[in-house]
């Protein structure tokens, strides 16, 4: 069952994630965020991790969703091992980084030939620009308001990256990024591949262009319901139950500013610990 909550006004110094069933609406400065998530066959909790935060001052919000191989406590623990890393990175700029530490913890929790595929983005409200990084992940939808257009965006990466590798294969990767201005009212969606890889007419699978094209359909106008007519129309055209677990991030760009309550408070935040609100089954200690 999904955990449907109202509009959350994300705190600075605050994370949010985990790996349930959800479906959750946030207003961070100069973003409205939008997530659903699924776990297939009415799980409890799935193999898609998602993790939302806000540092000291609120000017750097940091989204990620991440379709990890496996699924129920043992993506728990993983989860709880992210959630950790959002900690230690909430208010560094530097994503790059943040990108390679997450590959070392799926290293380092590789027992099992366990990966994940991974879409990290950080918005800067102070400059209406995003950074975007994939590892292994299908590519994200971009809307702009300009053109009323969608695109599917082709995260080339830098020359000196090792490329689009899923998380938990190598121990050393070189992940590139992209950084693009969002004008208000452009929006991003992001998806896991359990949306990609649904069987519509003909045993086809539905891949981005066929999610790109069902998107452009749906009214941009009612941003908020975009992601429930999506599904709406996923499940009509799909010719099976899904077989897989389904993760939808959307964001859109407005006006709001950060307070400057926010800005005079971040050095009194730096010396305290972040708060969090995670969703995720916590595997048993031994005794």
């Amino acid at each position: 069952m999904l955990e449907t909550k109202a509009t959350n006004s994300l705190r600075c110094m605050e994370i949010w994630g985990g790996n349930r069933a959800v479906e959750q609406d946030f207003e961070l400065p100069g973003l409205d965020v939008w997530l659903y998530s699924r776990p297939v066959a009415e799980a409890m909790d799935g193999g898609d991790v998602y993790y939302v935060s806000s540092c000291a001052s609120g000017r750097i919000s940091r989204l990620l969703i991440a379709d990890v191989s496996g699924h129920g406590p043992e993506v728990s623990q993983l989860a709880l091992r992210l959630r950790d890393l959002m900690r230690r990175n909430i208010n560094r700029i530097d994503q790059a980084s943040f990108v390679e530490g997450m590959n070392k913890e799926f290293v380092q929790f590789n027992q099992e030939g366990r990966f994940a595929t991974a879409i990290i983005g950080t918005y800067f409200a102070s400059t209406g620009y995003l950074q975007l990084c994939t590892a292994g992940h299908p590519p994200p939808l971009l809307y702009r308001q300009a053109t009323n257009s969608w695109e599917r965006m082709e995260l080339n990466t830098h020359p000196s990256s090792t490329g689009n590798i899923p998380l938990g294969i190598m121990d050393e990767v070189i992940y590139g990024q992209i950084e693009l201005p969002l004008k208000k009212g452009d929006m991003v969606l992001a998806y896991t591949d359990g949306v990609s890889e649904i069987r519509i007419e003909n045993n086809k699978l539905l891949g981005s262009d066929g999610l790109l094209e069902m998107v452009k359909t749906l009214d941009v106008n009612q941003a908020s319901r975009l992601i429930p007519k999506l599904m709406q129309k996923l499940e009509a055209e799909s010719q099976a139950p899904f077989q897989d677990d389904i993760t939808l991030l959307l964001f859109r760009a407005n006006s709001r500013q950060v307070p400057l309550v926010s800005n005079l408070l971040a050095p009194f935040r730096l010396l305290s610990s972040p708060k969090e609100t995670t969703y995720f089954r916590e595997t048993a200690k031994p005794n």
